[in-house]
């Protein structure tokens, strides 16, 4: 049954959300298209961007994401706390860079005088518009709404291009959050396209190695200690991986995160090759997650939850404050 979009996204319970769109019939979001010839690798490179612009206007982090043939995830951090931090004209910058804004506010910035009335209006219309700027659902009506458009002018056709609405998933819990991120990093590997990380194109996990390939080699240059010159040097446009203790980062290190990302993948996709180390990464080790859990759990995350990812006693628990008896994934 259908949920009602509010009750799905609940920022009491959690900030953070895997999201996932889907091209509508035939519509591709990249590769060949056997029967026209057509390439449509560039449109992977508009979503990116325009995912990228969208978390510098919205309080919405990217926390990892995946750009598939006809479809494409994203795992996102909503900093609700950041918006309501933000001033008055920090709400109406970001606004403007893009929608046309308000005639009354227009007036506001050019030092008109406003009357009581309108200074009330100009009031209202910023929280709404504060609002929506940590609203998961406009950020992904933006998203959705731009590449759509394009691909359709490049079609030279109209009608719809995306599969109904969004799906999303509350990620409950720490391993809800992280085996979901290993899941959409995974993605081209389980679907055969490469059978290496660094080569998984249009994707959070290639960023992050670019990035950090990129910081060793400059450090290497700088004659500084590779391990301090690059390990706090991570993507600015991606949420940064931290420890526990710090309040705005990922509660977990890159590298532990790589190593654990990289061991996943061997496990679940048979067919890479490479070594496959005896030992589990110590971050499964912290968050007493059993191996074969682990695997189950990342190679079947798109079929074992529905619109809440957790544990069995964080579902439950979940299920309880929305007025249900269960939640698929708890027994």
């Amino acid at each position: 049954m259908t949920r009602a979009r509010k009750a799905l996204i609940d920022l009491s319970s959690t900030s953070y959300y895997h999201l996932i769109a889907r091209c509508v019939r035939r519509a591709f979001l990249c590769g060949e298209d056997e029967y026209t010839g057509k390439n449509f690798d560039h449109r992977r490179t508009w979503l990116v961007e325009r995912i990228k612009l969208l978390s510098s206007v919205f309080a919405i982090e990217i926390t990892a994401y995946a750009i598939m043939s006809n479809h494409y995830h994203l795992v996102v951090k909503v900093n609700r706390k950041q918006a309501i931090c933000w001033s008055d004209n920090e709400v109406i910058a970001r606004w403007y860079k893009l929608y046309k804004g308000s005639p009354v506010i227009d007036r506001q910035i050019n030092g008109d005088a406003l009357s009581e009335a309108e200074l009330l209006l100009v009031s209202e219309l910023v929280e709404k518009w504060r609002a929506r700027l940590y609203d998961i659902s406009w950020f992904m009506k933006n998203l959705n709404e731009y590449i759509a458009k394009e691909a359709n002018k490049e079609d030279n056709c109209t009608g719809k291009y995306w599969e109904g609405r969004y799906k999303s998933q509350a990620l409950l819990d720490e391993t809800a959050l992280l085996s979901c991120m290993a899941y959409v990093d995974l993605n081209p590997i389980r679907a055969n396209v490469t059978n290496k990380l660094e080569e998984s194109d249009f994707t959070s996990i290639k960023e992050r190695i670019k990035h950090l390939q990129y910081s060793k080699e400059s450090a290497k240059k700088s004659n500084q200690n590779n391990k301090t010159g690059y390990q706090a040097k991570q993507p600015k446009s991606l949420q940064q991986f931290g420890k526990t203790e710090h309040e705005h980062t990922l509660p977990f290190t890159l590298m532990d995160y790589l190593e654990l990302v990289d061991w996943t993948g061997r496990h679940v996709h048979p067919k890479k090759k490479g070594y496959i180390p005896k030992s589990m990464p110590s971050i499964l080790v912290s968050l007493k997650i059993e191996e074969a859990a682990w695997l189950d759990r990342v190679q079947n995350f798109g079929n074992h939850y529905g619109n809440f990812a957790g544990s069995r006693t964080v579902l439950r628990a979940h299920a309880a404050k929305n007025d249900v008896n269960w939640y698929k994934g708890v027994g």
